[in-house]
């Protein structure tokens, strides 16, 4: 990525969101709190899954001012080919990512919470552009995915979250390392979510 940024000329800074807490997986809250500490220095972010990369050098990930831009395209995914796909590597200027009030902080496990952001993106009269080539890494043989349902979540999982966001992500930096990998500048930040178990007791599988 960095180097393929740097051919660029664009300036980047890689913030690595680890997770660190007993709860289950919360990609949305990660990337929520990555939002929040990437400093004032950011004009754009791309929310990007560590297991996919751009193939094509003329692949754009310059300031999305138009609007969200889309990078891994559904025709190419070897997962998720519908229309309203928006998840694995999606670039929004900070402006764009505060007027949808960021991601669903209730989409605990793996799944569903680009759908509802999807959504969040059009309710905010936003129009998300897209892209056509990438490289999925993913192995599910080596890393299983956290697809459970419990509880209330199978039904919740469907409904536009109207109240949560950016506004109400809780959470605690453990850590914060500065370091530079084969030239990249990142800060990985060793993350402890918290849970409201009254409104998503979805959050532990116990």
């Amino acid at each position: 990525m960095h180097r393929f940024l740097s051919k660029k000329r664009i300036r980047h800074h890689i913030l690595v969101l680890n997770q660190v807490d007993h709860f289950r997986f919360n990609r949305a809250s990660l990337i929520n709190v990555g939002f929040l500490e990437s400093g004032n220095d950011t004009d754009y972010i791309a929310m990007h899954d560590v297991d996919l990369l751009p193939l094509n050098e003329q692949l754009d990930y310059g300031f999305p001012e138009a609007g969200p831009f889309h990078v891994a395209s559904p025709e190419l995914h070897p997962l998720y080919h519908y229309k309203t796909y928006v998840g694995g590597i999606l670039l929004l200027t900070k402006q764009h990512y505060e007027m949808c009030n960021g991601m669903s902080n209730r989409f605990w496990g793996w799944g569903r919470e680009d759908d509802e952001f999807y959504r969040r993106i059009k309710g905010a009269g936003l129009q998300a552009f897209r892209s056509r080539t990438f490289q999925h890494l993913h192995d599910p043989a080596w890393r299983k995915r956290d697809q459970k349902r419990i509880a209330a979540q199978k039904q919740e999982q469907f409904k536009v979250d109207r109240e949560g966001g950016l506004n109400n992500v809780r959470y605690r930096i453990e850590s914060r390392t500065a370091l530079t990998v084969a030239g990249a500048p990142c800060t990985v930040l060793n993350i402890l979510l918290d849970c409201d178990m009254s409104e998503t007791p979805w959050c532990t599988f116990g």
